[in-house]
C-alpha cells in the first residue's frame, strides 16, 4: 500500500516496511524528506507496530541529502525537514531498522547508522563524506561515537572515510552481514522472527534498553545541529565546498 510519491509503504504482522522509491540512488530533496516526516507521523505513533524497517529500491540505499538542498538559502529548511526524520524515528519504541542492499553514504550513512538494527547486503558500503564539500554531518556527529567508539567515528566524521559493509559489521556499525544474493531472503527471514514475538514486550524491551539513551540523543543532536547551522555556516569553506561541488571543480579551501 501506499499514497506516497517517493515511498512505498507495506504493514504485515506488526512490521511497517518504508521502501524509499527514487532509484538508483535515492537521493534526498526537500520535497521527499517533507514526504517522509508524513509517513513517519503515522508510524512512530502506533503502538501496535513491532518494527519499522527502512529499505530501498535501486543499487544504492541512499547517496544522500541532495547538494543543491545545502545552499544558504535553502540549508535551513533542509536542515529542519532531515533532522526532523530522526527526531521522528528517535520517539518510536518500536525497533527501527535499515535494511542496506547497496552505498548508504552521507545522509543515507546517517538515516543506516540512526537505526537500532542496520543489515547489509555485502555489496554495501558506508561513508560520510560531506567534509570533502566543506560541511560535516550532524546526525552521525551526534549518534556514531555510542555505536562504533569515538576513534572510528572521527575517522568517520571528520576524515570523510567510506568503509566496506564487512569494515562496517566489525566495527559494529552493521548488526547483521549477508551475501548479496540472499539479502532479500535474509532480511526476510529475519525481519519474520521479530514477527514470531510478542509486539508490546518487544517495544518495552527496547524502551528499557534505551533508558536516558533517547534524550541524550536528541540532546547530541540539536548540539551538533547549532554548530552545523550557527558556526559552520559562517564559513567561507563551506559555502566553498558545496559551490565547487556543484560546479563540479575542486574546491580552493580558504581555511576560513
Amino acid at each position: 500500500m501506499s499514497d506516497y510519491q517517493y515511498f512505498n509503504i507495506d504493514i504485515t504482522g506488526g512490521v511497517a516496511t518504508v521502501t524509499m522509491n527514487l532509484p538508483p540512488l535515492n537521493v534526498m530533496d526537500n520535497p521527499m524528506m517533507a514526504e517522509f516526516n508524513t509517513l513517519l507521523d503515522g508510524l512512530v505513533g502506533d503502538d501496535s507496530l513491532a518494527a519499522i524497517v527502512i529499505a530501498a529500491e535501486g543499487k544504492a540505499f541512499s547517496a544522500g541529502v541532495d547538494v543543491s538542498d545545502h545552499t544558504e538559502d535553502k540549508v535551513r529548511d533542509m536542515i529542519e525537514r532531515f533532522h526532523g526524520i530522526f527526531r521522528r524515528l528517535a520517539s518510536t519504541d518500536a525497533l527501527t531498522m535499515a535494511a542496506v542492499q547497496g552505498a548508504a553514504l552521507g545522509g543515507g550513512c546517517e538515516l543506516a547508522c540512526f537505526c537500532d538494527v542496520v543489515l547489509a547486503s555485502d555489496r554495501a558500503k558506508f561513508g560520510q563524506p560531506e567534509v570533502h564539500v566543506g560541511v560535516f554531518p550532524p546526525v552521525a556527529a551526534a549518534i556514531l561515537p555510542w555505536r562504533v567508539g569515538l576513534g572510528k567515528a572521527i575517522e568517520l566524521v571528520s576524515l570523510g572515510a567510506t568503509i566496506s559493509a564487512t569494515e562496517a559489521h566489525r566495527i559494529g556499525l552493521v548488526n547483521q552481514l549477508f551475501p548479496a544474493d540472499e539479502f532479500n531472503d535474509k532480511v526476510a527471514a529475519y525481519i519474520d522472527s521479530i514477527r514470531g514475538l510478542s509486539r508490546p514486550v518487544v517495544r518495552m524491551a527496547k524502551q528499557a534498553t534505551m533508558v536516558g539513551m533517547r534524550a541524550e540523543t536528541l540532546k547530541r543532536l540539536e548540539e551538533a545541529e547549532k554548530i552545523y547551522l550557527d558556526e559552520l555556516m559562517q564559513l567561507h569553506d563551506a559555502h566553498e565546498g558545496i559551490a565547487a561541488f556543484m560546479e563540479k571543480r575542486s574546491p580552493e579551501w580558504s581555511h576560513a
